[in-house]
């Protein structure tokens, strides 16, 4: 991973590392809330031995404290130093149970013995650490064996009175509230990584890529109101989605192909957006002058006569089975030079009849007689229609919803063209976000909008359009050149259907 894939995870994950960072510093701060402040207090003990001062004594009585020195730090936590200040201090409790606040320490190469106190009050803390150092004191001198002179050869002295402590040492707010901020912050950054590492889902170019070296053509921006108006080239030519498809087309028209240019689009499940994109790259290319032919191969659900608005009761299932010609069924469309043809009723045999003969000279014949041949076929997971038209033409067009499909469904659907020898011939991303980490415009290299390049408002275009009228230029009919189409019975001659 890249240095902006792991920026793209903290912009997409941002909320989720935001409200974990918060609840590790609300779980610190409740935990310091909560706690009851600890005090604590110190005394310091000087072990010292009673020579009589010649250089070879003193010498031998510093061995001699240093070799008993951790025994004396040991003492400090038995009950024959405790039970005294237990009893002095009236605390009711137990030798153990006072141990358990107690420490005693030694720094290295010195005679000072450390004892620390912790308790809830101050005061209390500071009289038991002196206590204790009194208490120490008294039983090195009742249990180390009498010198010469009848005197412990060992002396301790209390260097150092403890004194209540003004502030507590525990809990130490600003850090327990600095390392809950951290485990949050670790804690969010760890599940966004591992969502994204689980997340199988398409989400960009690169997501494609894992999948199959097919080039993606193109990536139609998210539409919110696309169910209001799935022909958006022809009902908003000046929006972003629009222009998306436009762009489709142009990448389209530079394909190398063989020569040939008849496409399948279809995708590896349903609701990819297959057939809105599939009619709208057919406006888009009859708007740029190509003459295109746009059937409707989909004989389970079939929904190009649908989003056009023109009549699907007969279609390519009469062609095929004999029962019309195809210039009884195929209409031009928009005022444009667009030819639909829908799908018909929908036969009990679609398979078969899409991989038939009929079929494939029907292919033929538009593919000669036309610039472009679009079919909008089923998904081609559920079933094979797509997998046996593909075989047929240049090449597959797939269509593949951001943020929907995933890289398993897809990796299906190219095997399945691969299995019958079938080219893909691109990859269309649908639905791409126009906001986020995954916008169409931040993914897809148009960050500066379309400002620069006179991309005209909406609302600018409207007020352009008021008190004129758009003629819709008249559908040029087939060349002289292409008798086929004739004598297969097409007519030019048709009414646009709007």
């Amino acid at each position: 991973m890249e240095l902006s894939d792991y920026i793209r995870i903290l912009r997409k994950n941002w909320l989720i590392i935001l409200v974990c960072t918060l609840l590790g510093l609300g779980a610190a701060a409740g935990y310091s809330l909560t706690r009851t402040p600890i005090y604590e207090s110190s005394s310091t003990v000087f072990v010292s031995t009673q020579t009589s001062g010649s250089v070879a004594e003193l010498q031998q009585g510093s061995t001699f404290t240093q070799a008993r020195i951790n025994t004396y730090v040991g003492l400090v936590t038995t009950p024959i130093v405790m039970n005294p200040v237990i009893a002095d201090l009236g605390l009711g409790i137990t030798a153990s149970e006072l141990a358990q606040d107690v420490t005693a320490s030694a720094a290295l190469n010195t005679t000072l013995i450390t004892i620390t106190v912790e308790n809830a009050d101050p005061v209390l803390a500071a009289d038991i650490a002196n206590a204790l150092a009194a208490s120490l004191t008294t039983a090195v001198d009742s249990i180390e064996p009498a010198g010469e002179n009848g005197r412990s050869p060992v002396k301790l002295s209390r260097v150092k009175d403890a004194q209540p402590a003004l502030e507590p040492s525990s809990p130490n707010v600003p850090l327990n509230l600095a390392l809950g901020t951290l485990v949050g912050l670790a804690l969010g950054i760890g599940i966004a990584v591992l969502r994204t590492v689980l997340d199988t889902r398409v989400r960009t170019g690169r997501d494609v890529e894992q999948v199959t070296k097919a080039p993606i053509i193109g990536a139609i921006a998210f539409d919110p109101k696309a169910k209001e108006r799935p022909l958006i080239v022809h009902a908003d030519p000046l929006s972003p989605r629009a222009e998306s498809f436009r762009a489709l087309r142009t990448n389209l028209q530079f394909l190398d192909m063989g020569g040939r240019s008849s496409f399948v689009i279809t995708s590896s499940v349903p609701s990819e957006g297959k057939s809105t994109t599939t009619i709208n790259l057919a406006i888009a290319l009859a708007d740029a002058g190509k003459r295109v032919a746009l059937l409707d191969t989909d004989l389970r659900k079939p929904k190009v006569a649908e989003y056009l608005g023109i009549e699907g009761g007969a279609g390519l299932t009469d062609v095929l089975i004999g029962r019309a010609r195809v210039g009884d069924v195929m209409l031009p469309w928009g005022g444009r030079s667009l030819y639909v043809l829908p799908a018909g009723k929908i036969p009990p045999n679609p398979s078969e009849l899409l991989g038939s003969k009929q079929m494939e000279t029907l292919l033929d014949v538009l593919e000669r007689d036309f610039d472009v041949l679009l079919c909008d076929a089923p998904p081609l997971l559920p079933v094979t229609d797509a997998a046996i038209l593909a075989r047929r033409t240049s090449g597959a067009i797939v269509a593949v919803s951001a943020g929907r499909t995933t890289r398993h469904q897809l990796q299906g659907a190219i095997d399945a063209l691969d299995t019958v020898d079938a080219k893909v011939a691109g990859i269309a991303l649908t639905m791409v976000p126009t906001r986020g980490p995954d916008s169409y415009y931040t993914a897809y290299g148009y960050g500066g909008g379309y400002g620069g390049y006179g991309y005209i408002q909406k609302e600018t275009a409207d007020k352009a359009a008021k008190g004129r009228k758009r003629k819709a230029p008249v559908a040029t009919p087939p060349s002289s050149t292409s008798p086929t189409l004739e004598q297969l019975g097409f007519r030019s001659t048709r009414p646009t259907a709007e």
